[in-house]
């Protein structure tokens, strides 16, 4: 199985991304639409919500009924993204070592979590004259 998404640009920094029958817009400036590295962050807090549901489940935390994570991505000198931290809240009443329990099993869990490891690398190809 794989995953397909086709992203076009016709001039500038903006990028119009189909994934399935969605669109969405990325543009790496940040002025038309969020960009790159916002969009990195909001596919991770997304990816780890139900990671955090599972986990809960998982570690018989209950139900965790609605959760926010404040998503902050810190950038070095050269806009580059350094470090990312969750403040997550949950509706639901669990205690600080299970919240510690579920939160260390839901980074097992999170996707996005285990594609941000060093060895991911995309494999290229590059056509000119190919549009």
């Amino acid at each position: 199985m794989a995953k397909q998404v086709t992203t076009v640009s016709e001039e500038g920094y903006s990028a119009t991304n189909e994934i399935r029958e969605f669109e969405t817009t990325i543009d790496a400036n940040g002025e038309d639409a969020p960009d790159t590295l916002e969009a990195l962050l909001a596919a991770y807090g997304s990816c780890y919500v139900p990671a955090l549901r599972v986990g809960a489940q998982q570690r018989d935390a209950g139900d965790l009924g609605k959760i926010e994570i404040d998503i902050t991505g810190d950038l070095n000198d050269d806009d580059k993204l350094e470090s990312v931290s969750f403040d997550i809240r949950v509706e639901g009443d669990v205690d600080e070592d299970t919240g510690e329990e579920v939160i260390e099993r839901a980074f097992e869990l999170c996707k996005v979590h285990d594609a941000l490891k060093d060895s991911l690398h995309a494999e290229t190809s590059f056509e000119g004259n190919a549009v």
